[in-house]
């Protein structure tokens, strides 16, 4: 399953001001809640956060991927908020977060919740494809791109 099938515009939010992490992750929570009727924001900003709490998602170079499981809902679903400004993310480089992929899967997904994880990192781990998604103005040229990503062929 390619990341971008996870996604769609209304899940995405391109030149956010969020200035904090528990305003990203009430953001993200508030894209996904919104599009999954069976899910409350409060419910996936809490599975988002007590994943944070065991140590950060931030990836380095700028990128997060705050995950979590939820009961209540069978399938998988993304949302992705790229900020105006960097905040401090506690990421591994210490570096500020301007760009958050949020996966939400249900509670018993464990082995296709690390293949997008690997798919996610091996996506973020590519600097030129995180410059265009940085360089997206808008939500569609932003899932545009995603869509573009082809993972390497190992």
């Amino acid at each position: 399953m390619q990341v971008s099938e996870l996604l769609d515009t209304d899940r995405i939010s391109c030149n956010n001001p969020a200035a904090s992490k528990k305003r990203v992750l009430e953001q993200l929570s508030q894209l996904i809640a919104e599009s999954q009727p069976e899910l409350s924001q409060i419910q996936v900003f809490d599975s988002l956060i007590s994943r944070e709490r065991l140590g950060s998602t931030g990836l380095g170079h700028g990128v997060a991927i705050p995950h979590g499981r939820v009961k209540n809902n069978d399938k998988t679903v993304a949302a992705v908020v790229k900020l105006q400004q960097g905040i401090d993310y506690d990421a591994v480089d210490n570096a500020p977060v301007d760009l958050f992929f949020a996966l939400l899967v249900p509670e018993n997904s464990t082995e296709e919740h690390l293949q997008i994880l690997a798919q996610l990192a091996q996506m973020f781990s590519d600097s030129t494809f995180v410059a265009k998604l940085r360089a997206s103005t808008d939500e569609q040229t932003l899932l545009e791109t995603l869509q573009a990503w082809q993972p390497d062929e190992e």
